[in-house]
């Protein structure tokens, strides 16, 4: 049983490293397919995932096309109920749904000031208030997830959903360089030295860079691993 699944660009699509997370972390077998957002084959690319518009899509083995991150991971979820993409404990389980879906619609100052950009750090990032506000909600949900956390240095404990879409807000907040309490410190440094997350880095910066992502603040180091 093997899927199919069209990704963008490694170093600056959030979207499409959430979707092959959903693969990778579950150890759930997939073609990848690359495409470039900015060119234009990306639309002939997608044509062959119709009606999917955007990135990630993944096409099932029977042929049918799941296309959005949320819909693909409950589906996988619902195929493969040995994986674990979800919580255990029932209470977890919400909690972490509606973590998902809130990561999903919300954080847009958040998600516009700071685009995913794996190449490079920025030093002195000034953190405009909206997303201040954010990033305090995002710590508040990763210390109420920690508190239904079993063994385990994910969200929840053990890896889930959860974590693969939160890993490009932890890749966000350590590029840019914004100061996060003790807990989210620790999660993010998880995230980003973490081998799976490391592959997908180190595949991205195989390609071009895209100057749309060049933003006005002085380069730093990356913080993570190389």
């Amino acid at each position: 049983m093997t899927y199919d699944l069209l990704i963008g660009d490694r170093s600056y699509s959030s979207w499409s490293l959430r979707g092959w997370l959903l693969f990778a972390k579950f150890d759930v077998d997939v073609v990848v397919h690359d495409t470039r957002l900015s060119v234009p084959q990306f639309k002939e690319d997608l044509k062959s995932f119709a009606p999917a518009r955007t990135v990630p899509v993944m096409r099932l083995p029977e042929g049918g096309v799941v296309m959005d991150s949320i819909a693909m991971a409950e589906t996988l979820a619902e195929r493969h109920p040995d994986k674990g993409y979800w919580p255990k404990d029932a209470n977890a389980r919400a909690l972490a749904r509606g973590m998902v879906a809130e990561m999903h619609s919300g954080y847009s100052a958040l998600r516009t000031a700071c685009p995913m950009n794996l190449r490079q750090s920025f030093v002195d990032f000034p953190v405009p208030d909206d997303v201040a506000t954010d990033v305090a909600r995002i710590e508040t949900l990763w210390g109420m997830a920690r508190d239904h956390a079993t063994a385990g240095p994910w969200l929840f404990g053990e890896y889930s959903t959860a974590d693969a879409f939160f890993a490009p807000v932890a890749a966000r907040l350590a590029g840019y360089g914004i100061t996060v309490n003790a807990e989210a410190t620790r999660y993010i440094t998880q995230t980003i030295s973490d081998p799976v997350f490391l592959q997908w880095r180190r595949r991205g910066l195989q390609d071009e860079p895209m100057s749309n992502y060049v933003l006005p603040f002085a380069a730093g180091t990356w913080p993570g691993p190389d």
